[in-house]
C-alpha cells in the first residue's frame, strides 16, 4: 500500500486507504490496552458477543466508506480494537486454563522435563526453568499422572550453611527427574512496586518451587542430554566461558585491576543477556548515572548490531558481481542485517528489549523492500501496532514507553534536510562531516534526555542528575569498544579479556560521577495526569518550534515536579503495611513525621526488602524518616535495616540493632523500654513492652523447652492513638506469655487495627488477648505458602470467632489504613486487580 502524504483537508471528504489502515492500527493499540488493564476474564461467550460487534463496526466502516471522514475512521478503529481485545482475551483465557490446580501446591511431585533455559546462580543454589514433560504424585503408593503448566520456574538450593551437599550441575537441554514442591506465581504487590506476576506471565510461567533433594526424596537424576534448546545452551557455555576465562598477563604478577571480576559479569551481560552476572552494587551505580540501559543487551544494541551488520554485509556482496545480480547489495544488507539482528537477540536470551527491536526492524525492512516511503509517524505507528499485536503486555512494560518514545522524540526533532554542501577540499568536507555527526549525537543525547525524563520519573520516580555526562562518555565506549570486544570474543576468546580490561576505566568514571553530591534526584510519585502533562511538556521543549513556543512546555512540567503527596491531617495518622513476605515493615505516618516499624526481611546475600521493597516506597511516597523502630533482632524483622540506614541516615534508631550497622550506628541505636512516650503532630506514641529491666538485661542464646528464639519475648510492642481515640497496635512477635503480662499490668491495649502477633504463629494471639484489643481489623504480614504455616489455623478462628476482620498480605498486598477513617481498610491487590494477579486465578 503505498501512503497518501498530508492529512486531509476537510472532515467532508471520504476516508482514503492509508487512514483506514491507520485507523485500525490506532484500534489495534487502543484494543490491547483495554484488554490488559481489565480486572478478571471474560467468558469465551462474552468474547463471542464482542467479536461479533466488532464484525459489525467492520461492515458499517466498509458500508460507510464514501461518507464523512470522521464517520468510517471511528468505525474502523472501534471494529480493530474489539478483534484487538478478542484475540488478546482468548489468548489470556487458554493460557490461563493450563494453570496449576490449587490442590497440588505445596505437594511432593516427581516430574520429569528438561532444562529449557540457562541456569542461573541464585542465593544459596540456582534457578533455572523447567519444560514440564511427565510428572506423578511422588508421595503416593501409585504413580497417579498430574497435570502441570507446560513451564515452571524452579530453584534448587544447597545448605545456607556453606557445608554439606549443594545442587548438581546443570545444563540446557538436559532431561532431569526431580521431586519438586510448587506454587502458583506470587509476587510481592505494593504501591508503585514491580509486577512479578505479570513478568512470570508475559515469560510463559504459570506455576514456581524448588527442588527437594534431601533424605527423605528420591535424589534427582539426570536422564540424558538433548539438543531441544541449542541456544540456551551455547549461551550457557558462553557465559561460563566468561567468567571462568583465564587471568591477564597483570593478574599472573599479582597485581589484579579493582572491579576485574565485577568487569566480567559485564561482558557476559553484553554477549549472552545474563543480567544476574553484574552485581546489585553496579546496578546501583549504572542506575545512579542513568546508563543501565547500556550494561545489558537492549534495543540500542541490537540496532547497533543490525547496523553493522548490514554494512558490513553490503561491502563484502559488492566484492561479487555475480551476488549483486542475483540480489541486489543493499537488499541483501537489509535482509541480512535483520536477520542477524534476530541471530544475536535469540543469543541473548530473546528478552522482551530484543523481542521488541527486532520487530521494529523487519517492520522499517519490510517497508523499505516493498518500496513504501511513508512518513516517519506512519512507519512509527506501524512498529508500535507489530509490537503490541506479538505481546500486548508489553504496554505495562516500562521499556516499551522508553523505546517508543525515544524513538518518535528523535524522529518529531529531526533536522530538515541540509542545503547541498559548497564546492570545498575532500578534507575540509570530512572535517565538516565529522563535526556535524559529533554535533548530532551531542543534540540526539540530549533531546533524548530533556524529553525522558519525566516518563523516568512517571516511571521510576528518579532521574540522573549526571546521566548526560554519563552517557556521552558511555555511549560510545561500550557500544564502540567494549560491545565489539565482548561479541568478537565468541570467535576469539582473548578479545573477552580486552573487553574486560575496557570496562575497568568506565566503572571507575561512573563512581566519580556517582559521588558528585545531587547526582541522583528522587522525587515524590506524581499522580497519572502530572505526569502526563510533564511528559507532553519534555516533548514540547524538543520539537523543533521557535523558542518562544517550546517555554511553553515550561508550565506543564511543574505540576510533577513540585507534588508533595497529601498527608494526614493534625492529630490523626496513617499506615502503611508494606507486603515484604515473611516478615514485618510498617510505616507510621503524622502531618510532618513517619516511622519505619521493622525493616522486612533479608532475601539473599545480594537482595532485602529494604532495597527492593521499602526505599523505592518511602521514595514514591516523598518521606524522609524520622524514627526506624526494629521490634527485634530477627532476620525478617532488620534484614533490610541496613539499606534503610544508609540511604536515610537522619532517623533516630529504636530498638534492636541491626548487626550490619557499623559500630558507631548500632552505639547510638535506643532500647525499646515501656513507658517510652512522645507525640508527633497531635498523635500519642507508647512503647508498651518490655519492661525497662528486660530490655536492659543480657540477651540469653535460647530459651524454651521447644528451643524458641528469645528475641521474641523482648519484641517493642507500640501503641499509637490519634486525637479522635482511633487507635493502632503494632506488636512485633510477641508470644503468650507476653501478652498475658501485658493484661496484667493493665496496659492500654485496645485498638482498631493490630499488626498480629508473630505473623499469626499458634503460640500468639490468646483469646483473652483479641478480646483486650478488640479490633476492627487485624493484619498477618506473612509470606504466601511460608513453612512455618503461618497464620495458624486455630489462630484464623480465633479472630473470626471474635468478628475481627482478619486480612493477610499474601492476599491484601500492601494495606493501608487511616485513623481518619478506622472503619476501612484499603488493599493493594483489590484497588489495582488485573487477571494475572494470584487472586483472580483462583
Amino acid at each position: 500500500m503505498s501512503a497518501s502524504p498530508g492529512i486531509p483537508e476537510t472532515c467532508a471528504q471520504p476516508l482514503r486507504p492509508w487512514y483506514g489502515f491507520q485507523a485500525a492500527l490506532i484500534g489495534l493499540v487502543a484494543g490491547a490496552a483495554w484488554q490488559v488493564t481489565q480486572p478478571a476474564l471474560w467468558t469465551t461467550y462474552g468474547y463471542a458477543a464482542l467479536l461479533l460487534s466488532g464484525t459489525v463496526l467492520a461492515a458499517s466502516a466498509w458500508a460507510a466508506r464514501r461518507r464523512a471522514f470522521a464517520v468510517p475512521w471511528l468505525l474502523w478503529a472501534l471494529a480493530a480494537a474489539c478483534a484487538m481485545a478478542v484475540g488478546c482475551g482468548a489468548r489470556a483465557l487458554a493460557f490461563q486454563s493450563q494453570a496449576l490446580a490449587p490442590e497440588l501446591e505445596g505437594q511432593d511431585l516427581r516430574v520429569t522435563g528438561i532444562v529449557a533455559a540457562m541456569p542461573e546462580p541464585a542465593p544459596w543454589g540456582l534457578r533455572f526453568r523447567f519444560a514440564v514433560e511427565h510428572a506423578v504424585h511422588a508421595t503416593k503408593a501409585e504413580a497417579v499422572p498430574v497435570q502441570l503448566p507446560p513451564l515452571i520456574d524452579l530453584t534448587w538450593q544447597g545448605p545456607r550453611s556453606g557445608t554439606g551437599p549443594g545442587p548438581m550441575p546443570l545444563s540446557a537441554g538436559e532431561r532431569w527427574a526431580m521431586t519438586v514442591r510448587l506454587k502458583a506465581p506470587h509476587g510481592l504487590r505494593n504501591p508503585h512496586g514491580f509486577d512479578q506476576e505479570l513478568w512470570l506471565w508475559e515469560q510463559g510461567v504459570q506455576a514456581t518451587g524448588y527442588v527437594r533433594a534431601g533424605k527423605a526424596q528420591a535424589p534427582p537424576q539426570r536422564l540424558q542430554q538433548t539438543w531441544s534448546h541449542p541456544v540456551a545452551l551455547l549461551r550457557q557455555r558462553l557465559r561460563d566461558a566468561i567468567v571462568g576465562m583465564r587471568a591477564m598477563p597483570w593478574e599472573w604478577a599479582g597485581v589484579e585491576p579493582s572491579g576485574w571480576q565485577r568487569a566480567r559479569g559485564v561482558v557476559a551481560a553484553l554477549v549472552v543477556g545474563d543480567q544476574q552476572a553484574i552485581e546489585r552494587s553496579d546496578w546501583e551505580l549504572f542506575r545512579a548515572t542513568g546508563v543501565a540501559h547500556l550494561m545489558s543487551i537492549s534495543g540500542l544494541h541490537i540496532t547497533l548490531f543490525a547496523w553493522l551488520a548490514a554494512a558490513l554485509l553490503g561491502w563484502t556482496w559488492r566484492l561479487s558481481a555475480r551476488c549483486c545480480l542475483w540480489v541486489p547489495a543493499p537488499t541483501a544488507a537489509l535482509v541480512g542485517g535483520v536477520l542477524l539482528a534476530l541471530a544475536y537477540s535469540a543469543l541473548s536470551g530473546w528478552g522482551v528489549p530484543a523481542q521488541r527491536t527486532v520487530t521494529m526492524l523487519a517492520v522499517v525492512a519490510g517497508l523499505r523492500l516493498a518500496g513504501v516511503r511513508w512518513p516517519w509517524y506512519q512507519t512509527w505507528l506501524l512498529a508500535l501496532a507489530a509490537v503490541v499485536l506479538a505481546d500486548p503486555w508489553a504496554l505495562w512494560q516500562a521499556g516499551f514507553w522508553l523505546s517508543f518514545v525515544a524513538v518518535g522524540v528523535l524522529f518529531a526533532s529531526a533536522a530538515r534536510t541540509d542545503p547541498p554542501a559548497r564546492e570545498v577540499s575532500t578534507g575540509r568536507r570530512t572535517l565538516d562531516h565529522l563535526r556535524s555527526q559529533a554535533l548530532a549525537l551531542l543534540r540526539a543525547q540530549a533531546v533524548v534526555t530533556l524529553a525522558l525524563t519525566p516518563l523516568g520519573l512517571l516511571l521510576f520516580g528518579q532521574v540522573s542528575l549526571v546521566g548526560v555526562v554519563a552517557n556521552l562518555l558511555a555511549i560510545p565506549w561500550v557500544t564502540l569498544v567494549v560491545t565489539p570486544l565482548a561479541l568478537l570474543g565468541m570467535g576469539w576468546a582473548p578479545l573477552w579479556q580486552l573487553a574486560t580490561a575496557s570496562v575497568v576505566p568506565l566503572h571507575a568514571a561512573l563512581a566519580w560521577l556517582a559521588q558528585m553530591p545531587a547526582a541522583q534526584l528522587f522525587l515524590p510519585a506524581a499522580p497519572l495526569w502530572a505526569a502526563l502533562a510533564a511528559i507532553a511538556g519534555g516533548i514540547w521543549l524538543v520539537l523543533r518550534l521557535p523558542w518562544s513556543l517550546r517555554l511553553l512546555g515550561l508550565p506543564l512540567l511543574l505540576p510533577a515536579l513540585s507534588w508533595l503527596p497529601a498527608r494526614p491531617a493534625p492529630g490523626s495518622f496513617t499506615l502503611l503495611a508494606a507486603d515484604i513476605g515473611q516478615g514485618n515493615a510498617v510505616l507510621v505516618r503524622t502531618r510532618s513525621h513517619s516511622l519505619l516499624y521493622d525493616s522486612g526481611p533479608r532475601y539473599g546475600p545480594d537482595s532485602d526488602a529494604g532495597q527492593r521493597v521499602l526505599l523505592p516506597l518511602l521514595r514514591a511516597q516523598g518521606e524522609r524518616l524520622d524514627m526506624l523502630m526494629l521490634s527485634h533482632g530477627d532476620n525478617d524483622h532488620t534484614g533490610g535495616a541496613a539499606s534503610v540506614q544508609r540511604a536515610q541516615p537522619q532517623a533516630a534508631l529504636r530498638g534492636a540493632a541491626s548487626p550490619e550497622w557499623p559500630a558507631a550506628v548500632r552505639q547510638a541505636a535506643v532500647p525499646c523500654a515501656a513507658g517510652q512516650r512522645w507525640a508527633w503532630d497531635g498523635v500519642a506514641f507508647e512503647v508498651l513492652h518490655p519492661l525497662p529491666a528486660e530490655a536492659m538485661a543480657p540477651l540469653p542464646q535460647r530459651i524454651g523447652a521447644k528451643g524458641r528464639d528469645a528475641p521474641n519475648t523482648r519484641s517493642c510492642v507500640l501503641r499509637i492513638e490519634a486525637a479522635n481515640g482511633a487507635a493502632a497496635l503494632l506488636a512485633g512477635d510477641i508470644e503468650r506469655a507476653q501478652e498475658s503480662a501485658l493484661l496484667a499490668r493493665a496496659a492500654p491495649l485496645r485498638a482498631d487495627w493490630l499488626l498480629v502477633p508473630h505473623h499469626g504463629s499458634k503460640t500468639s494471639s490468646s483469646a483473652e488477648w483479641i478480646a483486650a484489643v478488640s479490633p476492627r481489623h487485624a493484619l498477618v504480614q506473612a509470606g504466601y505458602r511460608n513453612r512455618y504455616g503461618h497464620p495458624a489455623a486455630p489462630v484464623v478462628q480465633r479472630y473470626r470467632e471474635q468478628r475481627v476482620n482478619l486480612l493477610s498480605s499474601p492476599a491484601c498486598g500492601a494495606a493501608q489504613w487511616s485513623s481518619a477513617r478506622p472503619q476501612q481498610v484499603v488493599c493493594e491487590r483489590a484497588r489495582q486487580p488485573r487477571y494475572w494477579q494470584a487472586g483472580a486465578r483462583k
